[in-house]
């Protein structure tokens, strides 16, 4: 992975830790557009489907969070929590989870030092410049704390039915 330094403009070879299938998922406590912290290890004993994605109130991000509040409720009748995660201050989660209804806890995860432990943290380009970003990844956590699925480079359309039907196939 390259990390990007913006003061001097450079990139630098950097190791990036990926969260494969079967780890334990790496722990975070990270602020709630509602102000409270939210401990990975707290959540203990339940399933936890935590998706990152790059920017509030973007059309993709948009899309994505809307379809997990739209089947929220499936998701939590399947015991799921669900936790979206992206580089965002407080006060941005607090506008979009105002502005589009958005009930379940948004993290702001403001240095990328959770996404960074996810390996989610990845080079980009866009328009021939190339930064530092999230890459839209999620996670299915198992009750014990363990990485059972990861949706990586997701596609929102038709992702949230994805989820869930990985879900199930994990509860089968």
């Amino acid at each position: 992975m390259l990390w990007y330094n913006n003061a001097q403009k450079d990139f630098r070879e950097v190791e990036q830790m990926s969260v494969l299938e079967g780890q334990p998922a790496p722990d975070f406590a990270l602020p709630t557009a509602d102000g409270n912290t939210i401990r990975l290890s707290d959540l203990r004993g339940k399933k936890v489907v935590l998706y990152f994605y790059p920017k509030d109130d973007t059309p993709g991000c948009t899309k994505e969070a809307c379809s997990f509040r739209d089947n929220l409720g499936v998701l939590q009748g399947m015991g799921v929590v669900v936790l979206g995660v992206s580089p965002d201050s407080v006060a941005s989660h607090q506008k979009f989870a105002q502005k589009y209804g958005l009930t379940f806890p948004l993290l702001a995860d403001e240095g990328a030092q959770v996404a960074s432990a996810y390996g989610v943290w990845k080079e980009k380009q866009q328009y021939g410049r190339r930064y530092m970003g999230i890459e839209r990844t999620t996670f299915i956590i198992d009750e014990e704390g363990i990485v059972r699925r990861v949706f990586p480079k997701v596609k929102v359309d038709g992702h949230v039915e994805e989820v869930m039907e990985a879900i199930r196939a994990l509860e089968a």
